[in-house]
């Protein structure tokens, strides 16, 4: 490692503990999306999504089995789960708030008034839609086997989600 290199660090700073929670997020084809991990059980995670422009939400495990958090709410269109609620946080910590509230469709000006995903999706009058998870589940298992290679000084654009 050269002498002229310097180390950027986060700001604010990320919770060493956030890649265990959620070890898995990004901005990707129309959606906020991720892997979150269960507090209940080590083998259990949940895939969750928040789709741009129209806010629609879901979350299940890696098993395809409906997050029983997302059967409450006080409207027809149901209401997001904690898993959802830690997927934003952890997405707004790392990526920015404005880049995630821009990437979901929401002016940077509407900032003030989003801060948990129950607003978010309020806001864009999204409601619980089930859809396939398997792609992010899959594009999580992916970005894994970049960790059993050799470590480099060259960039790897792939791992850039990845920071401890």
């Amino acid at each position: 490692m050269s002498d002229d290199r310097s180390l950027l660090r986060p700001d604010p700073p990320i919770d060493l503990d956030t890649p265990k929670k959620v070890p898995f997020v990004e901005l990707h084809d129309g959606r906020l999306q991720g892997i979150v991990s269960s507090k209940s059980s080590h083998q259990r995670v949940y895939v969750s999504y928040i789709e741009a422009q129209t806010g629609d939400f879901y979350c299940s495990t890696n098993n395809n089995r409906q997050c029983g958090g997302l059967s409450g709410g006080s409207s027809a269109q149901g209401a997001p789960c904690k898993h959802l609620d830690r997927l934003f946080e952890a997405a707004t910590a790392r990526l920015s708030r404005e880049r995630v509230l821009d990437y979901l469709g929401l002016a940077l000006d509407d900032d003030t008034y989003v801060r948990t995903t129950g607003e978010l999706t309020r806001r864009l009058d999204g409601a619980q839609r089930e859809q396939e998870n398997s792609e992010i589940f899959s594009r999580f298992l992916d970005y894994l086997e970049y960790l059993d290679l050799e470590g480099t000084d060259e960039h790897v654009p792939e791992m850039s989600w990845f920071v401890t």
